[in-house]
């Protein structure tokens, strides 16, 4: 029997050479990684000996040849096939060890140009792969050193590989070359500036890890990163204490640092099921905590927890207090940290980069029923030319800061998404409701039960698509608000505008909204 061993990733193979070779087993190799085999004397056959072919311009042509491939797609089974290699004196290869040129370490560098990069597309692993893995009955074909042993383990029992077993390893082939192959067209489609949806999508993505279930416990998850520099993500974030991060645990953590980014100044955002329950900004991250968590104490149990600045020994000792689910931050002072951990299931992870926003070219995907629905993410808040004040009175400089805070804030609940806002604080917020006047009405109410009767009174609101009616105007007058900040665009604003004239409040038109569904 013979084996090709040519790979990049050498992790193991000195150790597994050395096992093949004492079943008996012949081997062929190529460039570094036959050098490595003698290095560790290994008696091994160069490639060019076997096709009486030498490697030719810079190595980009070694196993090319007909010899080799004959020897791999030869079906054992068929005599027709085995005579013309007996005729041709070309010898079967029975295993294929291959893993392909570092294109992705190589994307990765600071720095790289495009020469290098293209240089490290592997044309003659992906093609010794195709073909093995296409004569999967007579060929094992290996692209990961995890799986040597469970080779080994079947040589040794058996004497051969097990049918399932090369079926398994061709179709990890053809996962690894389609990733190979996706991570190419990615790189080329990013060099080229090409942010057009293209005609057919193909993506690949990285398990980070297995999940103990999904959004519940009858359902299977996993946690997969995407290939390429991203910054500001949770899939970067270091975790420094605590259990392991939960599929509702990721997914709600990632809304609330894409709200946070939309703020400069110390800000805390507290999430909870995907939505925000309480937000504050002030002049250091303690005030911006008491703000937080003033605005919802309860949601805010169990809750995830956003911040921009270094957490503060005194800011740990606060929330300390409650049970938090997950904590991220850009630092941690080192008392701070000593005092989080102390609860050893809340979840401490730091990411540096925290407030650095998401390409305006990334893309969002909801998966629907035997299709993918893709768009660009939503990366615009508002622009400053069309902000437009409809009503005859204009908001003040106090209710225009605090329009901008909680449009802010509205971009990420939940459509039909309503919040309300004083002093750069979240007074309610009303999420995904079925219609507008529900989301508003409920804004208030939670705003009269956490922080008291009339909370809203002074407060600007925030929705996050147009007035259908003006019921909305009026049951913002009866609680008190004082600015509204709206998309506009409905066939009846003027009624909202009427309405908001009659009681005197100032309504701002974006003329951008921001549904979330």
């Amino acid at each position: 029997m013979r084996a090709l061993i040519s790979v990049s990733d050498k992790t193991g193979i000195v150790d597994f050479a050395k096992e093949l070779v004492g079943l008996g087993i012949e081997l062929i190799s190529t460039g570094g990684t036959y050098a490595k085999l003698k290095e560790a004397n290994i008696e091994a056959m160069e490639v060019s000996d076997l096709t009486g072919f030498p490697e030719c311009l810079d190595g980009r042509v070694k196993t090319l040849h007909p010899t080799v491939h004959a020897g791999l797609l030869a079906m054992r089974s068929n005599p027709e096939h085995m005579k013309q290699l007996n005729e041709l004196k070309i010898e079967p290869i029975d295993f294929v060890i291959v893993n392909l040129y570092p294109f992705k370490t190589t994307i990765l560098k600071d720095g790289v140009t495009r020469a290098d990069a293209v240089e490290n597309i592997d044309i003659g692993g992906p093609t010794m792969l195709r073909a093995a893995a296409k004569n999967y009955q007579d060929v094992a074909v290996v692209v990961d050193p995890t799986d040597y042993s469970l080779i080994l383990e079947e040589l040794k029992k058996d004497g051969k590989v097990s049918l399932d077993t090369k079926f398994y390893l061709m179709q990890k082939v053809f996962m690894h070359t389609a990733n190979y192959d996706a991570m190419i067209a990615d790189y080329l489609r990013k060099e080229r500036k090409d942010y057009e949806l293209p005609e057919t999508l193909t993506m690949t993505f990285e398990k980070v890890q297995d999940m103990r279930y999904g959004e519940n416990p009858h359902q299977k998850a996993a946690f997969y990163r995407e290939i390429g520099k991203k910054q500001g993500s949770i899939t970067d974030a270091i975790q420094l204490n605590g259990k392991e991060l939960s599929f509702n645990n990721i997914n709600d953590t990632n809304g609330a640092l894409e709200l946070l980014k939309e703020f400069t100044e110390p800000t805390v955002v507290a999430c909870k099921h995907g939505n925000p329950c309480g937000v504050g900004s002030a002049e250091n991250i303690e005030q911006a905590w008491d703000k937080a968590y003033e605005a919802d104490k309860v949601s805010i149990f169990g809750g995830i927890i956003t911040i921009n600045c270094e957490v503060t020994a005194a800011l740990a000792q606060k929330m300390a207090k409650i049970f938090l689910e997950v904590i991220v931050a850009p630092s941690y002072e080192k008392e701070a940290l000593e005092i989080l951990c102390q609860k050893k299931n809340v979840r401490v992870l730091q990411l540096e980069d925290i407030s650095i926003p998401q390409s305006e070219h990334a893309y969002d995907f909801k998966k629907v029923n035997g299709g993918l629905i893709v768009q660009t993410i939503d990366s615009k808040l508002l622009d400053e030319q069309e902000l437009k004040v409809v009503t005859d009175r204009a908001p003040s400089e106090r209710e225009m800061e605090d329009l901008r805070f909680a449009w802010k804030v509205v971009k990420f609940v939940k459509s039909n998404g309503i919040a309300i806002a004083k002093e750069k604080q979240t007074y309610g917020i009303g999420p995904g409701q079925v219609n507008r006047i529900w989301a508003t009405k409920q804004c208030f109410e939670h705003a009269d039960e956490l922080i008291g009767k009339g909370a809203a009174n002074g407060c600007v609101l925030a929705s996050d698509a147009f007035f259908p009616f003006d019921d909305c105007v009026e049951a913002a007058h009866q609680a008190g608000i004082t600015a509204i900040i709206q998309p506009g665009g409905s066939v009846r604003d003027e009624d909202s505008i009427k309405k908001a004239n009659e009681y005197g409040i100032a309504m701002i038109f974006t003329g951008m909204r921001h549904f979330k569904h």
